[in-house]
């Protein structure tokens, strides 16, 4: 045996959540699984050395305090020995190419051999994401929903700046450069996602296009044509007023990270601050909006 495999039930309100309270345990790897008809849940590996007893007992916590807050936390965490070989495995198979939109395709670097150059000829643009502490990996719906509304706003207006808050992996900002965008600019308040965005820059070659700076959007004064945001539905609804002025006139407002039901308010928000709803894309139970601001 080298690692343990602890799995925990989850559900669409707590996943997030539970996978950054699972890095900070110092977990190995996390992910995300969720197979339609079945309940979802995170899996996340450890090494060794980590006491499983302690890590149960601490997970178990955690999602008490969940259920304290009116959180349905169903089912019972647990914990099993993997071997050296099979931790490789699951992790790896966790994470397959997947083509998003019409002309995406994420893919992570233990599949990439050939080189974003020749995987384009194939009629798809490829971007390499390691999955990491950072979010991001285009296999989540929040994720593909901005991919595919992305794509739409750079076929709008071609090779348009763009401003990436919350950059996390960097997917989004690596994806707009592959889709032609002029420059990239992303900010987000995590080092480990800036660091990560950087890594990921130089792997797909785009480090050239892409600025990544860390720090939080009330730092940010220079409005782009196109303004990608990929958080929380209490962000964005505080982050209204301020989209309003980071989005140039006339330009495009992507936004992700609301649970379908809750998308309504975020468009409301907007709209009192001018912008038209033009786009929204619900994918496992996430929401996705593309917005115009008033020219």
């Amino acid at each position: 045996m080298a690692f343990w495999q602890l799995t925990v039930p989850a559900s669409a309100e707590t996943s997030d959540g539970l996978t950054n309270f699972l890095w900070e345990q110092g977990a190995l790897g996390v992910v995300e699984e969720e197979t339609p008809g079945s309940p979802a849940q995170v899996r996340a590996f450890f090494a060794e050395a980590t006491s499983s007893t302690g890590l149960l007992s601490a997970v178990n916590a955690y999602r008490a305090s969940l259920r304290a807050l009116g959180f349905a936390e169903a089912g019972d965490a647990r914990i099993a020995p993997l071997l050296d070989e099979a931790w490789a495995s699951a992790w790896q198979q966790s994470f397959p190419a997947r083509d998003v939109g019409r002309r995406l395709r994420v893919v992570p670097p233990w599949l990439d051999g050939t080189g974003p150059e020749a995987r384009d000829a194939v009629g798809r643009l490829t971007v390499v994401i390691e999955p990491g502490r950072a979010f991001g990996t285009g296999h989540h719906g929040t994720t593909e929903g901005c991919l595919v509304l992305l794509e739409e706003a750079l076929a709008a207006d071609p090779g348009a700046p763009v401003l990436d808050i919350g950059t996390g992996t960097g997917i989004l900002a690596i994806a707009a450069l592959r889709l032609g965008a002029a420059a990239v600019l992303a900010v987000d308040l995590d080092p480990d996602a800036v660091a990560a965005a950087r890594v990921n820059a130089e792997r797909n070659h785009v480090g050239g296009g892409l600025t990544v700076r860390l720090g939080e959007a009330a730092d940010l004064i220079e409005p782009a044509p196109i303004v990608l945001a990929n958080l929380l539905t209490h962000a964005h609804l505080t982050m209204a007023a301020r989209y309003r002025r980071l989005v140039a006139p006339g330009g495009q407002l992507v936004l992700g990270g609301m649970l379908d039901h809750e998308d309504d308010r975020v468009t409301d928000a907007l709209r009192r601050t001018g912008f038209e709803p033009r786009a929204r894309l619900a994918l496992e139970g996430w929401a996705s909006l593309r917005l115009t601001a008033p020219r």
